[in-house]
């Protein structure tokens, strides 16, 4: 079952997306509203800044509350300029927790 954003549903109706959100993103708390809104929506994954000045995140959980998070992330907090965001969606790997990662090499 195919979801709003393209996502596949699978078992359970967890789905992942992985995200890559390009603007005025670093340096604006975009990683800490991330963790509390993905906690408020019940979804597992990860966010880190990039070298680039990106910030990526891994979102997965329920299809409806991905999308949703998927969704934020194109305004993302008070202080960013989001320009874009790129989604890909893949195979839920069964995370468990949200939390931030340091930046990627």
């Amino acid at each position: 079952m195919r979801g709003t954003f393209g996502a596949m549903t699978h078992e359970g109706g967890r789905v992942r997306a992985h995200v890559w959100i390009v603007g005025r993103v670093q340096g604006v708390g975009f990683r800490a509203y991330t963790v509390d809104e993905a906690t408020e929506r019940g979804i597992a994954g990860w966010v880190r800044n990039m070298p680039d000045g990106r910030v990526e995140a891994v979102f997965e959980g329920e299809r409806a509350a991905v999308e949703a998070m998927v969704a934020w992330c194109r305004e993302g907090p008070p202080a960013a300029r989001v320009t874009s965001v790129e989604v890909k969606w893949e195979e839920p790997l069964g995370e468990r927790h949200f939390d931030v990662r340091r930046s990627s090499p």
